[in-house]
């Protein structure tokens, strides 16, 4: 296989996997007051309720532990991916989702390899991606590509790290953490979410101040981070998130800007504590990454290895 489409394959598919794993409103009425203080009053105390139900939702979705999950997820114009299955987090992450690339130049990049669905298996330390038969007929008959989490860190640098933390750590309620850390948060009101009746929260949170608030990342890697965020042109993101009666996160969406263009995921949540299943697939139908990249003559951890494609966003 040529090293380029090895590149192009094997790290899009990364960035775009790990994106998966972790996808109207109504306006609240007011509450009388006479004057300015009462109003500032009022909306600290609307505040407080809000942190308060958010922090019932992030430790009842914490203890759930696993969940049936939708998301699709769109980064400019490299990448719109469609994502469903189940995932786990009492041990990090786990679980298997199928993952159809949409549009793009990650799905353009998926169709010249054969097939632009894949499959994904999330273990502790690594996740496995199925490729087609075309990739398994340029690289020697296996199917699966192996990632192991240390080596994205390698590969990728400050934000690099930034993704093996994020993917061995996220879990769905940080969307909900990331409104509690944002200190910008508001109740827009009740709605109907796939017949459930859920409350819909909304914030803004600080990108560069996400993985200082969510992460155990060294202060040389968030420096790092931090230079690439901001060389993407991301500033803030939007946060909104819907959580049910039982204080479960049913649907969240989280959207911003960089300099290549929108980003979006929304993703859906159901069937919490649901059964979940991922074994590492046969030795000898896989092949690692890092490997792969050797056997081509490039190092990993250099810039030969660099798509270009956006992985700090």
């Amino acid at each position: 296989m040529k090293s380029t489409t090895v590149r192009r394959v094997g790290l899009s598919i990364a960035v775009a996997t790990a994106l998966a794993s972790v996808a109207a409103c109504d306006s609240m009425g007011s509450s009388g007051g006479s004057g300015k203080d009462d109003k500032a009053a009022g909306k600290s105390a609307t505040l407080v309720s809000s942190i308060a139900a958010l922090r019932s939702a992030e430790q009842s979705t914490d203890r759930a532990d696993s969940a049936k999950v939708e998301s699709s997820t769109v980064l400019g114009s490299v990448m719109s991916m469609d994502a469903k299955g189940n995932l786990a987090w009492d041990d990090g992450i786990t679980g298997t989702l199928t993952m159809t690339y949409t549009g793009g130049t990650v799905a353009r990049t998926m169709r010249a390899a054969g097939s632009t669905s894949m499959e994904a298996r999330y273990l502790p330390d690594a996740y496995y991606a199925k490729m087609g038969e075309k990739f398994a007929a340029q690289a020697g008959g296996r199917h699966w590509l192996k990632y192991d989490y240390d080596d994205l860190a390698k590969l990728g640098g400050s934000s690099g790290a930034y993704l093996r933390d994020q993917m061995q750590n996220s879990t769905p309620n940080q969307s909900v953490k990331l409104l509690l850390a944002s200190g910008d948060v508001e109740k827009v009101g009740t709605e109907s979410v796939r017949g459930r009746r859920t409350t819909h929260y909304s914030g803004t949170v600080n990108v560069a101040d996400l993985a200082t608030k969510n992460s155990n990342l060294t202060a040389s890697q968030l420096a790092g981070l931090k230079k690439q965020l901001t060389a993407a042109g991301v500033a803030t993101e939007q946060v909104d998130i819907w959580v049910d009666a039982q204080n479960l996160l049913v649907k969240k969406v989280e959207k911003g800007a960089m300099s290549s263009g929108r980003y979006s995921q929304t993703a859906y949540y159901s069937d919490y504590g649901v059964k979940v299943d991922a074994t590492v697939p046969p030795a000898d139908d896989t092949e690692d990454f890092t490997a792969l990249l050797k056997k081509q003559g490039l190092t990993p951890g250099s810039g030969d290895t660099a798509t270009g494609s956006g992985t700090s966003s």
